[in-house]
Parts: C-alpha cells; sequence; structure tokens
C-alpha cells in the first residue's frame, strides 16, 4: 500500500513538472503574457467588485423609488379625498343657491342650507356665494362686502364662460376678502332655471394645507416634495420658499416630462434650486394638482457611495498590486524576447534594404506552391533586375549604388501592396516578387507599375540610354495543381528577365504559362 502511494506521488509530481516546464515555456515565448494574465484576473476581481457594488447602487435607487411612489400616493389620496368633500360641500352650495326660496329663508336659516359643516374644517379659508357680477351674495361667516369685487378671478371668468366647466380650480391667488391670504379657490357654476349664469359657489382653501401636508413628508437632508399644477404653477414646496410659491416651472425640462404623463419616475436637475433628484410624480385624479416627490441624489446613495469607496479602494489596491506584480515579471523576459526576437529578425532581413532575405523567399515560395496547388489557383513569381548596376558601382561608387538598391527596393515594396504578396532581395543587384492567386495579366501589371515608378524616381545615370537608373523585370506565371515546381517558376521568371534585358532593358517580359 505504501508503494502504491509514493508511486501515486511520483506521477502526481512528474504532472506538475511536465505542466510547469509547459508554462514555463508559454509565458518564456510570450513575455507579456504574465502581465496581460495578471492584469486580466485584476480587472476580473475589480468587474466582480464593481457589478456587485453597482447591484447595490441599483437596490438602493429602487428602494427610493418605492418609497417616493407610497409617498406619492399618499399625498395624491389625502388631496383627492379632500377635494371629493369639498366638492360636495360646493354641489350643496349650488343647488341651495339655485333654489329660489333660500334667498326668501331668514339669514340664519339660509346659512344653515347654503353651508354645511365641512365649509368649516382646518385650512378652508372660506365659502362663499358670488352672484353673477362677481360680488358677494353670501358667506360662511355671514360678513358681506358689496365694495369687493371678484368678477376678475380665474375661477370665476372659467365659469361665466363656459357651462360645462364642473368643478373648477384656480391658481394661487390673494383673497380681498380676507387681509390677502395666500389661497386657491373650488368653484361650481350656479345657473337660473334657464341655464343662465348666475353666479359662482367658491370655496377657499388656504395655501397653508398644501404646505402642512408635505410638512409631514420627509426626504432627506437635500430632498424636495411638492405640489404643482398642471400648468407648472407651484402650489406647496419643502423645503419652503416664500418667493417660489405661484411662480411658474412650466418650462423646465423637468416638468415637461410630469405634464406628459400620469405618473413616472426620472432623475433630473431641480428648476427651483438645481439639486439633482430622483423626481417620482402622480396626478392627482379629478384635480389640476401634481404630487411630486424628489429626494436628492446625494441622499439616496450616500450610505452606497460610503460602503462603496471603502470596498472599490480595497478592490483596487489589491488589484494595483497584482498588475505590478504580474507586470515586473512581464519585464524581466521582455529583453531576453526581444533580443530573440532581433536575432530572428536579423536572419530574415536583408541588412541594407530592409527586405525579405533568399531564406525567407525560398521558404515563403515553397509554402505559397503548396497553398496555389491545394487551392487550385495560379502562382506568379516577378525577378527586378537594376540596369547596368555594375557601370552604375563603377560610375558612382559603391555608396551611391547602396544607395540605388535601397531606393529600387522602397519603390517595388510600395508597389506590391498585398499582405500576402512577398518582396524579398534575391541577391546583388536582384529582387524576386511571390505574387500568390494572381494570374499573369495581374503578374505583368503589376511588373509594368514596378518598371515605370523606378524609371520615374528620375535617378541620374549617365551612362544608361535612358539617362536614369531602370531595371528589367521578368514574369513568370503557373498553375502549380498542373504540374512542376517553386523552383521551375523562379527559373522560368529568371528565363523572362534576360530575354527583357536582351531586348534592350527597361522592360517587362512574361512567359504567361509555365508548367
Amino acid at each position: 500500500m505504501t508503494h502504491r502511494v509514493l508511486s501515486l506521488r511520483r506521477r502526481w509530481r512528474k504532472a506538475w513538472r511536465k505542466c510547469g516546464a509547459a508554462v514555463t515555456q508559454a509565458v518564456g515565448g510570450h513575455p507579456f503574457l504574465a502581465g496581460i494574465a495578471g492584469t486580466a484576473v485584476a480587472v476580473a476581481m475589480a468587474s466582480l467588485t464593481f457589478l456587485t457594488l453597482y447591484d447595490g447602487r441599483a437596490d438602493a435607487l429602487q428602494h427610493a423609488h418605492e418609497t417616493s411612489e407610497n409617498l406619492v400616493s399618499l399625498i395624491s389620496s389625502d388631496l383627492e379625498r379632500n377635494v371629493e368633500i369639498y366638492d360636495l360641500s360646493l354641489q350643496s352650495m349650488v343647488d341651495g343657491a339655485q333654489n329660489p326660496a333660500t334667498w326668501h329663508l331668514p339669514a340664519g336659516l339660509r346659512q344653515a342650507v347654503l353651508f354645511d359643516r365641512a365649509t368649516s374644517a382646518a385650512f378652508l379659508g372660506g365659502a362663499y356665494v358670488l352672484d353673477s357680477a362677481g360680488r358677494v351674495r353670501a358667506s360662511q361667516n355671514g360678513e358681506l362686502n358689496p365694495a369687493v369685487q371678484l368678477d376678475d378671478r380665474d375661477y370665476f371668468l372659467a365659469q361665466q364662460r363656459c357651462p360645462a366647466v364642473g368643478l373648477y380650480v384656480s391658481h394661487p391667488f390673494r383673497s380681498r376678502l380676507r387681509g390677502g391670504n395666500l389661497s386657491i379657490g373650488l368653484t361650481r357654476r350656479i345657473n337660473t332655471p334657464d341655464g343662465a349664469f348666475a353666479g359662482v359657489a367658491l370655496l377657499a382653501i388656504r395655501i397653508e394645507y398644501f404646505q402642512r401636508l408635505l410638512d409631514k413628508i420627509s426626504v432627506g437632508k437635500a430632498g424636495s416634495v411638492f405640489i404643482v399644477l398642471d400648468d407648472g404653477t407651484l402650489l406647496a414646496r419643502k423645503p419652503f420658499s416664500q418667493s417660489a410659491i405661484g411662480t411658474t416651472i412650466a418650462r423646465s425640462p423637468t416638468f415637461m416630462a410630469m405634464a406628459a404623463h400620469d405618473e413616472g419616475s426620472y432623475v433630473a436637475k431641480s428648476a427651483v434650486d438645481g439639486v439633482p433628484r430622483i423626481f417620482t410624480y402622480a396626478h392627482v385624479p379629478s384635480t389640476p394638482w401634481i404630487a411630486v416627490v424628489a429626494p436628492a441624489v446625494s441622499d439616496v446613495f450616500a450610505e452606497w457611495r460610503r460602503r462603496s469607496l471603502i470596498a472599490g479602494g480595497l478592490t483596487l489596491a489589491l488589484g494595483a498590486v497584482f498588475v505590478v506584480v504580474a507586470w515586473l515579471l512581464a519585464f524581466t523576459l521582455q529583453d531576453k524576447v526581444a533580443a530573440q526576437a532581433e536575432l530572428v529578425r536579423l536572419a530574415a532581413t536583408d541588412p541594407l534594404t530592409g527586405l525579405s532575405n533568399r531564406r525567407v523567399l525560398d521558404s515563403r515560395l515553397d509554402e505559397e506552391w503548396l497553398r496555389a496547388r491545394r487551392n487550385g489557383s495560379p502562382l506568379s513569381v516577378l525577378f527586378v533586375d537594376v540596369d547596368h548596376f555594375k557601370g552604375f558601382n563603377d560610375t558612382y561608387g559603391h555608396a551611391a549604388g547602396d544607395e540605388v538598391l535601397t531606393a529600387v527596393a522602397e519603390c517595388i515594396d510600395s508597389v506590391v501592396r498585398r499582405a500576402v504578396d512577398l518582396v524579398a532581395r534575391y541577391g546583388g543587384e536582384e529582387f524576386a516578387v511571390v505574387l500568390p492567386e494572381t494570374p499573369a495579366e495581374g503578374a505583368a501589371a503589376v511588373a509594368e507599375k514596378i518598371r515605370r515608378k523606378v524609371q520615374g524616381m528620375k535617378l541620374s545615370f549617365g551612362a544608361s540610354e535612358h539617362g536614369t537608373v531602370t531595371v528589367s523585370v521578368g514574369c513568370a506565371t503557373c498553375l502549380p495543381a498542373q504540374g512542376g515546381s517553386a523552383s521551375g517558376l523562379m527559373a522560368a521568371a529568371d528565363a523572362q528577365l534576360y530575354a527583357a534585358k536582351s531586348a534592350g532593358r527597361n522592360r517587362v517580359k512574361s512567359a504567361a504559362s509555365v508548367y
């Protein structure tokens, strides 16, 4: 049994050593793998943490939204219930005022008929019956002031002009009967027996009613709760601002959203004080009022932000340490890999022109030959030779000759643009171009572009019949699937090059089909 255990341990150790060697080889071949892996792990850890924190933020927002909806519902229910009670009183006042017998009753009895107990409720500023001229015909407290005219009030004009208005809720106004107290009016139309306008039944509600209702609501230090008319007129607000009552917020983006829908919730800056808040609102049924609860964003996310700063800070600190360690490991391998890469590059690159060298050409040509044979596609090769290059060297020197070779190499490389193509220095003043999947016509067109571009450089060469440096190009194309060899294709291109030179140089010769 002991022997078996020892054998299993040895096998596990051997497997771990192999795994470690494979990891070491992979990291050694890709020095930044350690840094990337470490960064990825740190990012994954941070992402999980921040995702959790984001979920916490969403929970805080949802909780605030639900709380605000409940508060809006309470405010709306209170307003709706009281308006319903007041409307019943108004209808009773209208019924009494439209009965001619009411006005022949003794004053005390007439008061009892016109005004019920609901008209004495808290925050009700007064109950009045106005005649068709806007004068007070009867009042709850029995006081009549013939000098006061109310025919210019919005509630009076609305009832006078339209018999179908029904219950009308006025804008805030300063009372002319109660020392300028700020109030709103609930009114209904009084008609004569033939349907003509006979006056208005009015209940005046002090603005304090709305303010006391809002004072009971808690929405945080910077939160706000308010009641606004559907045309944007502000009736009450917490925190209280005397100057804001009666003003309009109709043009503010926050109100436009409220006016467009019966209820909803959104985040925006307050039109009154500019504080970002989460606005939850609902239109109070049967009224032109909108109840709004708007806790401040800073209050809603205060606790979540405190927790997030602690958790996020620790996550970022630990993640940063992890990333630094991972990249230190990566950088220790960077120099070694860079040196190896430079050696590989030098082994594959011609030092003068920067093009691929003969070794890369041979290897790549074999690869493209096999690929073309599998795919049944054509393969083309160009041989490019600088005309009279020996004479140029003898005339201008080898340094100038090297400059010419470099310029010609840049010309060829600029013409051969496809990623699958290969430009290589074959040797001396000769260059080779491998063009996969290129028919003879295409190869000849590329060769002609190279010839023209080199001649277009106008590199002065007095001994040439053209006066400038020129090149001759030999082209060969074949279908590897039909036989032949890569070396045969190269030999054919070389033969076409010599044909171009024999024909006078500075020209292109092609072998359309080589097998």
